[in-house]
């Protein structure tokens, strides 16, 4: 199956040029994702768990795809000849509790994160496996990230970027204000919990992966046992790849 950003005029021509070359049921159990880093978590989500996914990127920084750089004959080849390798990536289950009294749970592969949804700041109660770690927190919000979505929205508010193949909870603040909580991370088994504070007055909402919940009371956040495999063409490295498109300053490329 070939899945391409019907937005994005580079990946409509990708997606139009590989058609051509790949024979019927050639990515049997697998999905090409064409497009940028968004679209990907798009169609995982759209997809399911039960395929591998191999993105080829047509975006920006395209950190979850292979880069294009060879013919689309050869690229064609590699599918059919199976010339990449799976690789299991944990995915985050978060139990979200809104004022209504629902509960929805959601997987995400990159994060989860609580968000003020007005002009005033959200007050937050984060606890880890129990044990209280702040109170009342005054912030924009929470940020919880896999180490492969590290680079994403945890990165830009200030946490470290993480090698893909580690297995850790990072727990970034989003402007916190009072007090000035510092970004860290955590053990895979941990299970971080947040309950939010005069919600009706200052409301917040959890997006798990681009896909929202409003009108939240609590959050627990940790990993389940639920996998998404992504496949990477022979030769990729995660650590060349987060140095050179993350870590390495833009000045010295």
């Amino acid at each position: 199956m070939i899945v391409f950003d019907d937005r994005n005029p580079k990946a409509r021509e990708f997606g139009n040029e590989l058609s051509k070359r790949l024979p019927e049921g050639s990515t049997e159990a697998l999905v090409v994702v064409i497009g940028g880093d968004g679209f990907m978590l798009r169609a995982v989500s759209e997809h399911g768990r039960g395929h591998a996914y191999l993105g080829l990127n047509a975006g920006h920084l395209g950190f979850l795809h292979n880069e294009v750089d060879a013919d689309w004959d050869e690229i064609a080849a590699r599918i059919v000849e199976r010339r990449f390798k799976e690789f299991k990536f944990p995915l985050l289950k978060a139990t979200v509790r809104t004022i209504a009294g629902k509960e929805i749970v959601a997987r995400a592969m990159n994060d989860v994160y609580m968000e003020r949804t007005t002009g005033q700041t959200a007050r937050l109660d984060l606890a880890v496996n129990g044990h209280p770690v702040v109170e009342g927190l005054v912030a924009d919000g929470l940020i919880f990230a896999t180490a492969l979505g590290s680079t994403a929205y945890s990165y830009s508010a200030g946490g470290s970027p993480s090698h893909p193949a580690l297995r850790l909870l990072k727990v970034t603040p989003i402007c916190p204000h009072k007090p000035r909580l510092s970004p860290f991370d955590i053990p895979d088994t941990s299970l971080a919990s947040v309950v939010v504070q005069v919600p009706d007055r200052r409301p917040v909402r959890v997006v798990t992966d681009g896909r929202s919940v409003e009108d939240v009371v609590s959050l627990e956040v940790g990993f389940g046992n639920r996998y998404v495999r992504l496949a990477y063409f022979e030769g990729h490295d995660f650590t060349r790849n987060m140095l050179q498109k993350i870590v390495r300053p833009a000045s010295l490329k």
